[in-house]
């Protein structure tokens, strides 16, 4: 029976992976090397900003061990969501870190690069023709939402993928891609079962996060055959239980038997776990059923304004009890202040104030639940320049330093504040603006790809 074989170096390029684990890896003779590289778990700032979370070095470095190896077993190597969230920015930022390797190692190799950033114009024609569906528990898209956004990428099936594949590249880039694909393209084209190919790569896609104990910086593998694909770590510290990978099936979704996807859903009513070894399971039916249309779903994200922050600690017991109500006439009094300034945003984090702290023998259960000792605020100021967010949360902290409280013995200030300056500035503040699916009339519509030959990094 024949089979198929994929490295999953880590749960995100970037997050790292032990050196000897991905030698042991490359040691079982992977017929490609997979990564993903982005999600929108850190927030809409990347993606509006179309600035990267994760470190450039750190990619660097994982990337040079993923390109020497792969250029030296003549393998694939495919890099899914460049950048962390794959808008162009994200891809290009990725594109030049593959370049520099090549150069500084002397690689030279086909490439392509697949974008995922679809302009305004295009999805208001989109909408205008009612091809934009809301997703549950997400706001209706309206034509504001499109024209506010920075950035707008759809998430592209394994489709684009293949393509490039059937190009001849040996090394894909992508901008936003569903997660899976990466893994499962390769598979699919050389006639896999999509619902396997993309199941394994829905547990593969954070490496051995879906291990236990789990741990995104580190590798996996995968065997995909006919009629089951079978997962394995590849560190003995780690281990493949059939608890660890169905709990990892669920992942990331609502439905613990149907997961969407572009193009269609993979149906797991009928898939089954099995412990093969210490560390490695087996898993078997699961089915890809086509959707009669194919839908992408697009994120997108808008400007909102500048953030200044501020953080501070109490230790008064007094002023820890009354904390809500005193947040909130601090809240009145900024707001009566600044009242001829109405777009701006304020907001005060607390924590610990409702915690309990323990004392005494850890083991004694029966020792005495205190109030908590101290508790920890953030001043959060938001507004549409940097200046006008700073004296918010100038006002608002001064405010609060010296508020007036019942039952207040100090004189002096109520905060303390562990640095100076006491207030930060947190940069632009982004929220998303689309979260739907778009119906398209072709998988690779809205994908373009470009593919050309660097010698030693340049291209030719």
């Amino acid at each position: 029976m024949r089979e198929f074989r994929v490295l999953s170096p880590t749960a995100i390029l970037g997050y790292g992976f032990p050196a000897a684990s991905f030698a042991e890896g490359m040691g079982r003779k992977p017929h490609v090397i997979a990564v993903d590289a982005g999600s929108t778990d850190p927030g809409p700032y990347y993606l509006g900003s179309g600035k990267s979370f994760t470190d450039r070095g750190a990619v660097k470095r994982d990337m040079e061990f993923m390109l020497q190896a792969a250029m030296a077993d003549g393998i694939p190597v495919i890099i899914g969501t460049a950048g962390g969230s794959g808008a162009d920015s994200h891809l290009q930022w990725n594109v030049e870190i593959i370049k520099e390797i090549a150069a500084e190692k002397g690689l030279s190799f086909k490439m392509a690069e697949i974008s995922a950033q679809i302009d305004r114009e295009s999805v208001k024609k989109k909408f205008n023709q009612g091809k934009l569906v809301a997703m549950k528990a997400a706001p209706t898209p309206v034509l504001k939402d499109i024209e506010d956004s920075t950035n707008i990428v759809a998430q592209m099936g394994h489709e684009p993928i293949i393509a490039a594949l059937e190009a001849g590249a040996q090394v894909i880039i992508t901008g936003r891609a569903y997660d899976p694909t990466v893994f499962a393209a390769l598979a699919i084209k050389e006639g896999y079962d999509a619902g396997l190919a993309l199941h394994m790569g829905k547990i593969l896609e954070c490496a051995a996060i879906a291990a236990t104990p789990g741990s995104g910086s580190d590798c996996m593998f995968g065997y995909l055959r006919e009629d089951c694909f079978e997962l394995t770590t590849l560190n003995d510290a780690r281990q493949c239980t059939t608890t660890s990978v169905a709990a990892h099936t669920l992942y990331e979704k609502s439905d613990p038997t149907r997961l969407p996807g572009p193009g269609g859903v993979l149906d797991l009513t009928q898939t089954t776990f099995e412990q093969a070894t210490e560390s490695t399971v087996i898993v078997r039916g699961s089915r890809f059923i086509p959707d009669n249309a194919y839908y992408v779903k697009l994120e997108a994200a808008r400007l909102l304004g500048h953030r200044t922050i501020s953080f501070a600690a109490t230790a008064d017991p007094i002023m820890i009890a009354q904390l809500d109500s005193i947040v909130e006439a601090v809240k009145e009094r900024v707001h009566n202040n600044f009242d001829n300034i109405t777009d701006f945003f304020l907001d005060f984090k607390v924590y610990g104030q409702t915690g309990a702290s323990f004392y005494g023998n850890p083991d004694d259960r029966r020792g005495d639940l205190r109030s908590p000792a101290e508790a920890a605020i953030i001043i959060e100021a938001v507004a549409q320049t940097p200046e006008l967010a700073d004296t918010i949360c100038s006002f608002a902290r001064s405010t609060l330093l010296h508020f007036g409280y019942e039952g207040r013995k100090s004189t002096a200030g109520n905060l303390a504040f562990p640095f100076s300056p006491s207030d930060f500035r947190g940069g632009e503040v982004y929220e998303f603006s689309l979260y739907c699916l778009m119906a398209v009339d072709d998988a690779c519509e809205f994908f373009p790809m470009k593919i050309y030959d660097l010698i030693k990094g340049v291209e030719s």
